[in-house]
């Protein structure tokens, strides 16, 4: 079941007016809990058991650590949580990767293995929901949190559906104390919430996928050489898009939890108008950078073990954080540039961030355009099937090929510059506010337009009901 199809409208319309009936919290929760079932089981029914034995193991072996003072115990019921939660996510997401590294490393050495084909599913949404049951074995273990009494909170907090299979990844702070008193969304909190589910909704159907994939796709799957116009079309397409769709799926999570009375944290704020990249990383799935930067950058000693330690961490967190978005040697190298382009940031900050130039607004809009640019350089490896496909874009983009012929028509670039530039100048009017801000100062009268407008072009776009790009991570 995805957010942009008749079978999620109808399945949300009735769970909520079954959610609106005066049951007592207790039965209104099991309700939200099989809900979720349902939600997730729709698309495959065996891989709940997944679920449902992450949510098992690391609920006891929290109680564990909580409850046992001897350090190597501790550690022990630690070590269990990290084997079943990362043992699952490498089998099913890695597996295939790694078999078919094997069989390249032995044809090296000249040894001939064929290994047997891949047929595995990846089951839908489990790096977000074993990155977020792991957080909450972390801070227990780290007595940042004292663990659950309630299994049935604890299981809502796992499966919650809004967020379950494309996130935010959710801390136990910020959600499972939100299931232990009765929630009812208010007048506003439900006009609000539905407000944020049109627009995610837009962004997702009518933006990314009606107008900007289909740029995308072309340019992409193009085996030969392109003029740099279509290239660079085809890139800030794909930038548009990617930023629409997950920002999409984020946002109508957000506005579907508001509704049912529940709140989740954002997970982009106006990352296109970063300046540097430590800045685009604060403002781009906020939820995993902060869990990467809390759970990992920081546990292999961040910034306070030298200069060359620093950046060495800062290379492992982005190639990990690269490799958790897929199976594949292109989103380590995604992960790796952007690694480098902090360390090479932190650099000339220490360099010369002291000079009064960098502070003018003339120079954050060029560091701004320059952190854009580099970013959607390194969206190409992130898009790419592999890297002759990568290296063939980046070069068109850079050159004329001598036998590049015309790709896009007038009809797929003026949609994409004009969706890009609008994005682009919208991110930099909210840098430094928020839309609840802009929203408040809007006439009622055109907000009420935008609405209508938002939800019309919605209604009339349906039909291809796409996957979010990111529920392939």
């Amino acid at each position: 079941m995805i957010f942009n199809s008749i079978t999620f409208i109808v399945f949300f319309a009735a769970f909520l007016a079954l959610w609106s009936l005066p049951f007592g919290w207790t039965t209104r929760r099991v309700m939200l809990l099989i809900a979720s079932y349902i939600f997730y089981a729709s698309w495959s029914p065996p891989f709940v058991a997944l679920l449902w034995l992450s949510t098992f193991v690391d609920f006891y072996a929290a109680r564990w650590i909580a409850s046992e003072e001897r350090a190597s115990r501790r550690r022990f019921a630690l070590i269990i949580s990290l084997t079943a939660n990362l043992g699952l996510l490498g089998f099913f997401k890695y597996g295939g990767f790694l078999e078919a590294n094997f069989e390249s490393l032995a044809a090296m050495v000249g040894v001939t293995y064929h290994a047997p084909k891949w047929n595995i599913v990846l089951p839908l949404g489990i790096s977000f929901y074993t990155f977020q049951t792991l957080s909450y074995t972390l801070d227990v273990y780290q007595r940042r949190i004292a663990p659950s009494r309630s299994f049935l909170n604890f299981a809502l907090f796992v499966t919650f559906f809004p967020h379950l299979v494309a996130g935010p990844i959710m801390r136990p702070r910020d959600l499972l104390s939100q299931f232990a008193t009765p929630k009812r969304a208010s007048r506003p909190m439900m006009l609000w919430g539905l407000a944020l589910m049109t627009l995610g909704l837009f962004e997702k159907i009518v933006l990314a996928d009606a107008f900007l994939s289909g740029p995308a796709d072309k340019v992409f799957k193009a085996k030969d050489a392109l003029l740099p116009l279509d290239a660079w079309t085809g890139v800030l397409a794909f930038a548009g898009q990617i930023f629409f769709d997950f920002s999409g799926y984020t946002t109508t999570a957000i506005g579907a939890a508001l509704v049912l009375g529940f709140s989740l944290p954002q997970n982009f704020n106006s990352p296109y108008a970063a300046v540097g990249f430590s800045d685009f990383w604060r403002r781009w799935h906020i939820s995993l950078s902060t869990w990467l930067r809390d759970y990992l950058y920081i546990s292999l000693g961040g910034n306070r073990k030298g200069r060359v330690r620093t950046y060495l961490n800062l290379m492992i967190t982005m190639l990990l954080g690269g490799l958790w978005h897929g199976a594949n040697w292109t989103f380590v190298v995604w992960g790796g540039l952007h690694g480098l382009y902090l360390a090479a940031e932190r650099m000339l900050t220490e360099a010369f961030g002291h000079r009064e130039v960098f502070k003018t607004t003339a120079f954050r809009l060029a560091a701004g355009a320059l952190t854009f640019v580099l970013v959607c350089v390194a969206w190409v490896f992130f898009r790419a099937a592999d890297f002759p496909t990568a290296a063939r874009i980046l070069a068109s983009m850079a050159t004329v090929p001598a036998k590049a012929k015309p790709l896009l028509y007038l009809n797929d670039i003026l949609p994409v510059a004009l969706i890009v530039a609008t994005l682009l100048a919208g991110h930099w009017r909210l840098r430094a506010t928020s839309l609840e801000a802009v929203v408040a100062r809007t006439s009622p009268i055109v907000l009420a337009t935008a609405w209508s407008l938002m939800g019309f072009l919605v209604l009339a776009s349906q039909g291809s009901e796409n996957a979010f790009i990111y529920f392939q991570f």
